[in-house]
């Protein structure tokens, strides 16, 4: 599928409800568990999703229309929830999330970016040069790779409870 900004839309906005309507009002049981050292719990993922919201994703949209390549994106730090998300519940983190979402997507609409736009470069401090359109159907993808991540941390609580049935499941195999 080519990028288009009406399909980034329809995920970006439908995140913060889709992952309260999967995580809201489960015990610790369900949302502290990980996958190992530096893995994401569903906890740590929405912790993480609000400092992109925060540091990621419009700042490096602005950092592209407004210097182009010729000024490098901040370093962004994939483990800064673990502090940021101190002392918060899950709730408070699923609010914080919606809330930030909702701003982003309201200022994203209103840049009213055209096609042209979307090929305007920027520079990753990894990466090099990219797109803005690599940028946007990145975050797209960040969403429901998140979100996948989500239900597999889930899944794998019950898998040794499943007896012979994992070798069905894939994603169990993640």
């Amino acid at each position: 599928m080519r990028y288009s900004l009406e399909r980034s839309y329809e995920i970006l906005d439908r995140t913060p409800a889709v992952l309260n309507a999967l995580l809201c009002g489960l015990p610790d049981d369900w949302i502290i568990p990980n996958e190992g050292p530096e893995t994401f719990s569903p906890y740590d993922v929405v912790g993480h999703l609000i400092h992109g919201e925060k540091t990621d994703w419009t700042a490096r949209m602005k950092r592209i229309l407004e210097f182009g390549n010729t000024k490098m994106f901040e370093k962004y730090d994939r483990f800064a929830q673990y502090e940021e998300s101190k002392g918060k519940s899950l709730q408070q983190l699923l609010d914080e999330f919606a809330v930030l979402r909702k701003e982003n997507m309201n200022w994203f609409r209103s840049l009213n970016l055209m096609e042209n736009d979307l090929d305007k470069k920027g520079m990753h401090p990894v990466l090099g040069e990219v797109t803005l359109r690599n940028l946007l159907a990145t975050w797209v993808v960040h969403d429901l790779t998140h979100i996948s991540q989500i239900t597999r941390v889930m899944a794998k609580q019950y898998k040794e409870e499943m007896g012979p049935w994992p070798q069905f499941f894939r994603i169990l195999d993640f």
